[in-house]
């Protein structure tokens, strides 16, 4: 299990981001969270086996029809199995 922390910017805010990710988030199994920051970024949290993260945040770049990704910048994050998300969510 691996966790990515990612940051997306460009036009992610009010263009049916976060839900698009989060679809594309389940239909991948990976589990975690979409939210708006204060700045016009969409932070994401992505955990998951390698081959289900590495994919979703290649996704990451395309985003919803109405998005302009301009920018994912991504962190490792450890993840604790204890402590890991189910299911991902919005918010």
């Amino acid at each position: 299990m691996i966790g990515k922390r990612c940051l997306v910017g460009g036009r992610v805010q009010g263009v049916y981001y976060r839900a698009t990710a989060a679809r594309r988030a389940q239909d991948l199994g990976v589990s975690g969270h979409a939210r708006n920051l204060p700045d016009g970024r969409v932070e994401v949290l992505a955990c998951g086996d390698q081959e289900a993260v590495l994919a979703f945040v290649k996704w990451l770049w395309i985003g919803s029809s109405a998005s302009r990704v301009t920018s994912v910048e991504v962190t490792d994050v450890v993840i604790d199995a204890a402590q890991t998300p189910a299911g991902f969510r919005t918010v």
